[in-house]
């Protein structure tokens, strides 16, 4: 069973140690690439799936103002979230999105806790993708004329059932296939097209159905400025039409071409998918709220959750509406897919990388199984009931776009351009405002982020804790005048030196301090190695070794984020690379050694002798082989 589990973790042949190096985190390798309108597909199976549900909770959010408060939100997709992520796509062509970003922007310990941070509100937003899309389908499928009296109460078992087969799919393995998506997406929206079309085709034929509407529209509100005031206060709640952009750069790496050919393939597929989502956006709004009694959008109507559907079936007959229920089952659940290969591949991008999650975590079943679970809490925390799991899924997308609208900004204005920073920095205090607005309305969906922040930081933190020891350096490469230090006979006697004014004096008071606390001379060929921390908070890097002679001495020097594991890795693949045993020489630490443990998992310090030498030994069971430690 654990094999099964952890199968695809361990690589066959794989030692321990610098001494194979491994893909870096932002190397992208898809198996194969694709013209930007199929990758669109897929980004569409997210994006487009949202009409499922989307006019039905606009309907019930902003009534007979829908269409408006529609339009503001089309508005702000097309003047205020496109240009942000054709802006994060230009800056992560291999798919990291505005999370990475972010990491760049805001190096050390900052840019990680604050990825740990949105983290959580990725999670909210994935996991409730996966939760809603499940109920939504649920409900397509027991509000069917064809459906038995009988299920008409298993909106939470159905939608379990699908959450379990997905999860089930998942274990089995599942790559998310393009030519799929394609099919999905292009079906459901020539049906929706038809159904769109029919419908506002009635109301042509019809004026008295706008006229009806004009006037539940001036009852509720007289004054237009009044109109755009709560447009603007409900937008928040319409947020879920916004759920695509992320995904949109996720993909990028499966756009066929170069680097230049795949950015501007990205915002290709971000425009046109935006414009094709604004279109139906507007036209599916004012037609059902047109077409549709205000009652049967409520809990137990037959719109709730399911508008479109509701329009389908009433205007083209049950066997229409049949088809056009599975094409939108299919799509939602597909779009469940899309959200359980997202978090299985943004977990292990991240957290294993930052020393934040055990190895496991980098293989699939596992964490299926935890999304699994933790989406089957989230229906049952809901009741399967697709507007109220609305709020929440609004907070997760909403503070994803909010962080790719600060990333942009912060872009932006760091290259010296500063009327787009500006411009950017009015699209972000836009969406701070509908993230506050947002969450003050439904908290529900800050509440699910904080416990997923919550978990991922303390189990992050507990993990890089107890992986502190691990050999943790990817590669080592020593330039030529290092190699030639290696090459000389003789015992490789190695003086771990932390440098300061790297003078003469400095040199000679520790080649003195050698003799006295090792009996070390000169002419046995000492060898110094300077180590300063680069970024302390980073756990993977690799080594780069030069070699210096200065005022008479060797010098090996190099800067790591861990001095005590850059040292154990340096001297293991010495011996690796040359055959020779190496010895290194320390004094002990002076200072109280839990506050030094501190400054180590901090700061990439500390005590660094017992710390190399624990390393060491993990690293290298065999104490023959193993590197020798002197301390004195």
């Amino acid at each position: 069973m654990r094999r099964w589990l952890l199968q695809g973790l361990h690589r066959p042949g794989h030692k321990p140690g610098p001494h194979k190096k491994q893909p870096s985190h932002h190397e992208d390798t898809p198996h194969k690439q694709h013209t930007w309108w199929q990758v669109m597909c897929l980004t569409g199976v997210d994006y487009f799936s949202t009409l499922g549900y989307q006019p039905g909770i606009a309907a019930l959010a902003a009534g007979a103002l829908s269409p408006i408060a529609t339009l503001l939100l089309v508005a702000l997709t097309l003047f205020g979230a496109l240009p942000v992520y054709r802006a994060v796509a230009g800056q992560s062509p291999h798919g990291l999105g505005s999370l990475s970003m972010l990491e760049r922007l805001l190096p050390g310990w900052r840019g990680k806790l604050l990825v740990l941070f949105l983290l959580g509100f990725v999670a909210t937003a994935f996991i409730v993708t996966i939760t809603l899309s499940a109920a939504d389908a649920t409900a397509h499928l027991l509000h069917n004329p064809f459906a038995p009296d009988a299920v008409a109460g298993w909106q939470i078992p159905v939608t379990l059932v699908l959450i379990a087969a997905l999860g089930a799919v998942f274990l089995v393995g599942f790559s998310e296939a393009i030519s799929i998506a394609v099919v999905l997406v292009a079906v459901y929206l020539v049906l929706n097209v038809v159904v769109v079309g029919t419908a506002l085709a009635k109301v042509a034929s019809d004026p008295g159905l706008v006229t009806d509407w004009k006037h539940a529209l001036t009852a509720e509100h007289s004054n237009p400025l009044v109109m755009v005031a709560v447009s603007l206060f409900v937008m928040p709640k319409l947020a879920l039409g916004l759920s695509g952009f992320e995904t949109g750069v996720a993909v990028m790496p499966l756009v066929k071409g170069d680097l230049n050919r795949r950015i501007q393939g990205a915002r290709k597929l971000l425009t046109t998918a935006a414009v094709i989502m604004s279109v139906f956006l507007v036209t599916s709004s004012f037609a059902t709220s047109v077409l549709i009694p205000e009652k049967e959008f409520e809990e137990g109507g037959k719109a709730n959750g399911r508008a479109l559907a509701y329009l389908a079936h009433e205007n083209l007959g049950d066997w229409f509406g049949s088809a056009y229920d599975l094409s939108t089952v299919a799509i939602l659940w597909f779009a469940g897919a899309s959200a359980m290969a997202g978090l299985i591949n943004i977990v292990p991008r991240y957290l294993p990388r930052y020393g934040m999650a055990p190895d496991w975590t980098r293989a699939t079943r596992p964490m299926v199984l935890i999304f699994t679970l933790v989406s089957f809490a989230i229906t049952l925390l809901f009741g399967a009931q697709v507007e109220t799991q609305g709020g929440a899924y609004a907070t997760g997308v909403l503070a994803l776009i909010l962080s790719a609208a600060v990333a942009a900004t912060l872009a932006a204005w760091k290259r010296g351009r500063r009327r787009v920073g500006a411009a950017f920095g009015i699209v972000t205090l836009i969406f701070t405002y509908a993230t506050i607005a947002n969450i003050i309305e439904r908290p529900d969906g800050l509440v699910i982020a904080v416990v997923f922040c919550v978990a991922i930081v303390v189990t992050s933190l507990i993990s890089r804790a107890t992986r502190s020891t691990e050999l943790r350096i990817t590669d080592v490469e020593f330039d030529g005048k290092a190699r030639e230090f290696l090459d000389e006979r003789g015992e490789l006697r190695i003086i771990a030196n932390e440098p300061d004014e790297r003078d003469r004096q400095e040199y000679l008071d520790k080649a003195q301090e050698a003799w006295e606390l090792h009996r070390l001379r000169a002419e046995e060929g000492l060898l110094f190695l300077e180590l300063t921390v680069s970024d302390a908070s980073e756990f993977e890097s690799t080594v780069r070794v030069t070699g210096e002679d200065r005022h008479g001495y060797r010098i090996l020097r190099t800067e790591t984020p861990s001095i005590p594991n850059a040292i154990a890795a340096i001297l293991l693949h010495i011996q690796h690379e040359t055959g020779k045993q190496p010895h290194v020489y320390f004094h002990w630490a002076e200072g109280n050694p839990i506050g030094a443990l501190l400054r180590y998992l901090v700061f990439g310090g500390g005590d660094v002798p017992p710390l190399t030498r624990e390393i060491l030994r993990q690293a290298e069971p065999d104490i023959e082989q193993r590197p020798v430690v002197h301390v004195g």
